[in-house]
């Protein structure tokens, strides 16, 4: 593996579901405290701070560092675990999936269960099955107590677990969380990269917090930044299975360019600089939309005032599962993108997009 694939597998391979994103931000302060000022806002976000050759303007580099995964709910008297889901899940993708809860003793691996085919009544297997009639299976027997034996409580994190994997396509890469530990990638990247060169502004590298359940350190962060601009950065949707009828959204086509989310209408001032910067350097974007759900941007433009937003994000298939499959040269572009955004904006470039 090469460093940015390294990278990669260290991030996706960290267990850090909403609010136990403490593995993660350790990866991400060894990265980044070699180029950056590290701090913490008091939900845990991670802030890198990194000066150029002016305080203003600020621009807030914001990639979330939870993933989807689970809660424990309950130990059943049998030694199932009953579970909660943390951030959005259809239920078919979970059955027959390991996981990992993490206890006070240590790591307790599992399996969710379900009923075997042979056993399923027609109606039944028309059926999308619900989390809550879910259950974890982790070794549970007459002869062994999981509650005393295992310590596992109400409240545990659950992760998906699954192993980073370069694909036969050797630029295509199946791992867990790239929502959203690729836009933590594309942080520490960039900032390395603008550490090597002259830039006119100050930038903020974060990993925020808690984006799964409600965008939640996107607020206590930006509060604590008071950026003047923000890029969120995540996955988007893949456009590109036989599902579909033919999109741009695909793997290879560049960085996504969000013009519309649940959550914001994004700055147009702010995207057509990125445009512009990307067609100006032969760098390949395409244009996305997402009618439900949202990103970060979705509260940091809404600090203090108002704050220009876009959402740039690297097109990704089956989001929110145990697995998901990006293409190197989409990140790749995004980070050439922002860099060279980075390098422009200074004062009179932000004033042209801030309106006072």
């Amino acid at each position: 593996m090469d460093r940015t694939e390294e990278l990669f597998r260290e991030l996706t391979e960290a267990h850090g579901v909403s609010g136990h994103e403490e593995e993660v931000s350790r990866i991400m302060a060894a990265y980044l405290s070699k180029v950056a000022q590290i701090s913490h806002d008091n939900l845990g976000s991670l802030i890198a701070e990194q000066r150029g050759s002016a305080e203003h303007p600020r621009v807030m580099l914001a990639g979330h560092m939870d993933e989807v995964g689970f809660m424990v709910k309950e130990i059943t008297k049998e030694g199932f675990v009953r579970f909660l889901p943390l951030g959005g899940w259809w239920g078919h993708v979970l059955l027959a999936q390991r996981v990992s809860i993490k206890t006070s003793q240590g790591e307790v691996v599992g399996v969710v269960g379900s009923k075997p085919p042979h056993e399923l009544e027609v109606e039944e297997r028309k059926k999308v099955l619900q989390i809550k009639d879910m259950y974890i299976d982790v070794g549970a027997s007459s002869d062994f107590d999981v509650k005393k034996r295992l310590k596992i409580r109400p409240g545990d994190p659950i992760t998906p677990l699954t192993s980073f994997t370069v694909m036969n396509n050797r630029k295509a890469y199946m791992a867990k969380a790239w929502d959203d530990r690729i836009g933590c990638a594309l942080v520490i990247q960039v900032l390395e990269k603008m550490a090597e060169v002259s830039h006119p502004n100050t930038i903020y590298g974060v990993g925020t917090v808690q984006e799964e359940v409600g965008l939640r350190g996107a607020i206590t962060s930006a509060n604590q930044v008071g950026p003047d601009l923000a890029f969120a950065l995540d996955v988007s949707l893949a456009r590109d299975m036989p599902d579909y009828e033919e999109k741009p959204e695909r793997l290879g086509a560049g960085p996504s360019i969000l013009v519309y989310d649940g959550s914001m209408i994004p700055n147009c001032r702010l995207r057509d600089l990125v445009v512009e910067t990307a067609e100006a350097n032969n760098i390949p974007y395409h244009f996305t939309s997402i009618e439900g759900g949202g990103t970060d941007g979705g509260k940091i433009h809404l600090n203090k005032y108002g704050v220009p937003t876009l959402t740039i994000g690297i097109p990704t298939r089956y989001i929110h599962g145990h697995v998901g499959i990006l293409h190197r040269d989409d990140y790749e572009n995004a980070v050439k993108l922002l860099v060279e955004v980075l390098k422009k904006l200074d004062q009179k470039e932000a004033g042209k997009i801030i309106q006072r």
